[in-house]
């Protein structure tokens, strides 16, 4: 989860009944949904030593403090391990994998019935996932064609805030409603939900 420090464990297995040292560099990066590297976040590397038919995990964290300030709106970390097994004539093994990670900042309540021509309010809450206050908070609400910015107080460290937006839906049927929350450290964190407005 976005904020949250990234623990991760690499699983290395001998099949074979031979004695294996097996070296492993490990480097992660965040990067674009085109694959493109925006910086390196983690280099490290270490030394296993797995006996016949033997599997060992190797734990591996990358606290937020390291990623944060480097993280793009796509929220993309790429994680890889160049494995090789050592006087096997330069066997290795290559593994990778793309962290995504979730945003659980935006939540929109909405009541039970809406109808058209009648005011409305929903309840959206929205959050600070980080370990560190956040300024400049800014909501930007999209709905029926129209956007509405709405400047927010500062929040502290994972706190969680609400607001109560209220409208007036012109016709029946489904409506979408998209907010976008933006602060100082973080930007674009989305939330939608489609509202079924009943007939008058």
């Amino acid at each position: 989860v976005f904020g949250k420090d990234i623990n991760l464990v690499l699983v290395l297995n001998n099949l074979s009944s031979e004695r294996k040292s097996v070296r492993v560099d490990m480097s992660a990066s965040t990067i674009l949904y085109t694959r493109r590297t925006v910086a390196e976040i983690l280099k490290a590397a270490t030394s296993v030593e797995l006996g016949p038919k033997q599997g060992k995990h190797i734990r591996v964290k990358i606290p937020y403090t390291h990623y944060g300030r480097y993280l793009t709106t796509d929220k993309r970390i790429q994680v890889t391990a160049l494995c090789e097994v050592m006087r096997s004539n330069g066997l290795k093994l290559l593994v990778e994998k793309t962290i995504i990670l979730e945003d659980t900042n935006i939540i929109i309540k909405l009541p039970r019935r809406v109808v058209v021509n009648r005011a409305v309010s929903l309840e959206i809450s929205y959050a600070n996932p980080l370990p560190e206050p956040v300024s400049r908070c800014v909501l930007l609400v999209t709905l029926m064609n129209q956007q509405v910015k709405i400047n927010l107080a500062r929040l502290a460290p994972r706190e969680r805030s609400k607001i109560f937006f209220e409208f007036t839906p012109r016709r029946a049927g489904p409506l979408q409603l998209q907010v976008d929350f933006s602060c100082d450290k973080f930007s674009h964190v989305k939330g939608f939900v489609t509202i079924a407005v009943a007939p008058a």
